[in-house]
């Protein structure tokens, strides 16, 4: 059975909501974060970075999100339509599934470093960094963020999934980036088709399910 290292409130639920839409089993071993938000280190001792997801497949071990989404719908996809059809709708597919982690992460990862910059640093500089941190934001980090959900908002309004006129594993990867992103920033422009995928993905079953294995998923909150 396929067993999913699961840390709290991270990028992990999407491995669950996957596997429940494939209908597969599966097991989950949760991990708590800690004071400092990081991982513990028996989460290390699965995969050397620490990060989750980490699943394990009849002995194989598998990070990264979306190489997890790859073999996962590789092996188990079947007939169930989580790969579009089409050499165009696959393109997309393809660019979505990777997109994910490779433009929209990093960005949201900064914005999440530089928010937490001044509670790290020791009193007598906190001002500098919290000049700093609200600098980095306004001016570099929250444009490109805004850039970023223009453009979610874009694609979606095509045909209200990301890849193809009908939900894939892209939509799957892209919750979390989304959900995230949302909950960082305060979006002015207009966001009508995302809100609409929001709700669309979120009242599939597999994804609630997924929320009932998992347990903390923040994200869950966000507002569209």
């Amino acid at each position: 059975m396929i067993t999913v290292h699961y840390l709290e409130d991270s990028r992990a639920h999407r491995a669950l909501w996957l596997l429940e839409e494939l209908e597969q089993p599966y097991g989950v071993k949760v991990y708590k974060r800690g004071s400092d938000m990081r991982a513990p280190q028996s989460l290390k001792d699965v995969h050397p970075l620490g990060k989750s997801p980490v699943i394990e497949d009849d002995g194989v071990i598998v990070a990264e999100s979306g190489a997890i989404t790859e073999y996962l719908v590789g092996k188990y996809g079947g007939d169930r339509k989580l790969m579009p059809e089409g050499a165009e709708n696959l393109r997309r597919y393809t660019y979505w599934l990777h997109y994910a982690e490779g433009s929209a992460m990093p960005i949201l990862l900064l914005k999440l470093i530089f928010s937490m910059l001044p509670e790290q640093t020791p009193f007598v500089v906190k001002p500098v960094a919290k000049a700093i941190s609200k600098g980095a934001a306004s001016k570099v980090i929250d444009p490109e963020v805004n850039t970023h959900i223009a453009f979610w908002e874009q694609s979606l309004e095509e045909e209200g999934y990301f890849a193809a006129p009908h939900f894939t594993a892209a939509d799957i990867m892209m919750s979390f980036p989304v959900e995230a992103g949302l909950s960082r920033i305060d979006y002015k422009g207009k966001k009508s088709a995302i809100s609409a995928w929001l709700e669309t993905i979120r009242s599939r079953p597999a994804y609630k399910k997924a929320l009932e294995r998992g347990g903390s998923y923040r994200f869950t909150r966000s507002e569209a």
